[in-house]
């Protein structure tokens, strides 16, 4: 053997493309940003992987056992569970019993929730409370265009949808920030305490009602407004699921427009590499799995969060539409399963150099990135892969081309995070954290490479035909 050939070399991805390579790099990448402009939520999200999945031939489960119908090798299936998670399966030839190779990604991001109570009046302005969700630097979100997306239950149940701010004739809302004329004690702050969770409220309007009697008059004219574009009163906010986000679309980064920024890589890009993934598998030997849930950024709990229950029923009622349920076939299909839990890493930044340990870190253009650990500090709170596993995976990317990368989130005793993975984990699966280095990870605008996009998705591909 070469000694050359004895270290590990991680290359370029952008070094290895072809003209025809190139444009297949770009075409992802725009499609890429077009569902990254539409959807914004999470419910969004879902309603867009739906639309897309169902031209590919995927069923709804729900009307399939609803009708009564059998599942077979090679049908297509979805279960949308409460419009904020989804799960589709391609079935493969063999028996569930044996595993399935499963791509798991979450599609929440962090952002700002309306307070059940939100709009009030302050010196003849509108205002709207809202409630930071996940990690977030809250000085990043003041002074810049804001637009709020979601949905209102009124009080007989029916909903309707909320988009303000993303269309060009739209206004946009926005949180002010302390002029620098002003902002001597400010600055004397902390970073994390220079501005308070209670001071993200929006402005959201100052012209009055003409009725001068009437009191809150700016308010009241931001309720009637509401009220004629959507058929809402104020009791609505109770019932309502509205979330505040950049405004704007995802748009090429770089002068070389090598890179995307968008609101949500973290991590709807693992999600839609993940999707786009699946909809190339036609048939499979082993049953294919693409779970796309919520939560994650606030532990994985509630209902459509990873620790609820909704994928193993999910996997349970297709077991039995096949005619091959018991408790037990579910708990072996899922210890047998392999799974790529689909997340972001953290890319090198040349101007934040000293959070990062160079030897194991990722890099922008080098491809996929495989986590064999997360968690923070000790390790703590992550899933630790098998190394037998990782060696799999490393054979699979190698056979199928695929340039990939090892990393670890930062230097040991700077912090850290963590994903889905270890949930699944919990079933007895293999799995190991993945997924594509981003800039500015959990700010409004965070930026990924193309080549490391269009590297995942082929990683993800391969992971679904041979793991």
């Amino acid at each position: 053997m070469d000694v050359k050939e004895l270290t590990k070399k991680y290359e370029y991805a952008w070094e290895k493309y072809s003209d025809e390579d190139l444009k297949k790099v770009f075409d992802l990448s725009d499609r890429y940003k077009d569902f990254m402009t539409i959807a914004k939520t999470e419910r969004e999200c879902v309603d867009e992987f739906v639309a897309l999945a169902e031209k590919e031939g995927y069923k709804d489960l729900n009307k399939i056992i609803e009708n009564n119908e059998s599942l077979k090798a090679g049908d297509k299936v979805y279960v949308n569970h409460m419009g904020k998670s989804l799960a589709l399966f391609l079935i493969g030839k063999e028996s569930l019993q044996k595993g399935m190779r499963i791509l798991g990604a979450h599609i929440d991001s962090p952002r700002l929730d309306l307070k059940q109570n939100p709009l009030y009046e302050d010196t003849d302005l509108a205002m709207m409370e809202t409630h930071y969700y996940g990690g977030v630097k809250k000085y990043q979100w003041v002074t810049i265009p804001l637009s709020i997306h979601g949905v209102m239950i009124r009080k007989d149940g029916s909903s309707v949808k909320v988009v303000i701010g993303e269309d060009a004739n739209d206004p946009v809302v926005g949180i002010s920030d302390l002029l620098v004329h002003l902002s001597a004690d400010q600055m004397q702050k902390k970073v994390a305490n220079a501005i308070e969770g209670e001071d993200l409220n929006i402005l959201v309007g100052s012209i009055p009602i003409k009725d001068k009697e009437a009191k809150n008059r700016v308010k009241l004219n931001i309720l009637k407004l509401l009220n004629e574009k959507y058929g809402i009163v104020e009791e609505d906010f109770v019932s309502a699921e509205l979330e505040v986000v950049p405004a704007g679309a995802a748009r090429d980064y770089g002068l070389d427009r090598s890179m995307v920024v968008a609101y949500g890589h973290d991590d709807r890009i693992c999600a839609y590499t993940s999707f786009e993934a699946m909809m190339e598998m036609t048939e499979a030997d082993k049953t294919c799995v693409t779970l796309l849930v919520d939560k994650e950024e606030v532990g994985s709990i509630g209902a459509t969060g990873m620790h609820s229950k909704f994928f193993e029923n999910a996997v349970a009622e297709i077991m039995d539409r096949m005619g091959d349920y018991s408790d037990i076939k579910v708990r072996r299909a899922l210890s047998n399963s392999k799974m790529l839990s689909s997340d972001v890493s953290a890319a090198f930044d040349p101007n934040y150099p000293s959070v990062m340990e160079k030897n194991n870190c990722a890099y922008f253009g080098k491809g996929i990135v495989f986590n064999k650990y997360t968690g923070a500090r000790g390790k703590s709170g992550c899933n630790d892969a098998n190394a037998e596993f990782v060696g799999q995976i490393r054979s699979i990317m190698d056979k199928h081309g695929v340039t990939w990368q090892t990393a670890e989130l930062g230097k040991v005793d700077q912090g850290g995070g963590g994903t889905i993975a270890y949930i699944l984990a919990q079933y007895g699966m293999e799995v190991i954290d993945c997924g594509v280095a981003l800039h500015n990870m959990h700010a409004p605008w965070e930026v990924a490479s193309k080549a490391d996009i269009y590297e995942t998705m082929r990683g993800y591909y391969a992971f679904l035909q041979e793991a």
